[in-house]
C-alpha cells in the first residue's frame, strides 16, 4: 500500500473549495442569489484545481505558473467574499471562517511561489 506525503497546501486548499461549494450552495438555495454565488464558486474552488494541476507540472517553471494563477484566484475569491459579506449576503461568522481560511491559503502560496522562484 502506497502512503502519500501530507501536502498541506493540496488538503487546505480541498477543505476551502467545500466551504465555498457549501456557501454557494446557502446562497442559490436560500438567498436566491445566482451570479456572485457562481463567481465565487469559480474562483474559491479553482484554487485546489490548481494546485493539483501543479503536483503534476512538468517543469519548474509551469509549477510557478500553476501556484501562481492559483494565488491570483485566491485573491479573486477574497475580493468575492468582502462582497458578499458588504452586500448582507453572509453572516459575519461564516465569512470571517472563509476569509481566514483563504486568507492562510494565500500567505502559504505566496511563499511558495518565492521560495520556488528563488530556487529555480
Amino acid at each position: 500500500m502506497e502512503t502519500r506525503r501530507k501536502n498541506v497546501i493540496e488538503e487546505k486548499s480541498f477543505r476551502f473549495a467545500l466551504g465555498i461549494v457549501g456557501l454557494a450552495k446557502k446562497l442559490v438555495n436560500e438567498k436566491k442569489e445566482f451570479v456572485l454565488s457562481k463567481q465565487i464558486l469559480r474562483s474559491g474552488t479553482s484554487i485546489g484545481a490548481l494546485v493539483r494541476e501543479a503536483e503534476h507540472a512538468e517543469s519548474k517553471k509551469e509549477f510557478i505558473h500553476k501556484m501562481s494563477i492559483s494565488l491570483k484566484e485566491a485573491n479573486e475569491t477574497r475580493y468575492w467574499l468582502d462582497l458578499l459579506m458588504n452586500s448582507d449576503y453572509m453572516e459575519k461568522r461564516e465569512f470571517e471562517k472563509l476569509n481566514d481560511e483563504v486568507t492562510q491559503l494565500i500567505k502559504l502560496l505566496a511563499a511558495i511561489v518565492k521560495t520556488s522562484k528563488l530556487n529555480s
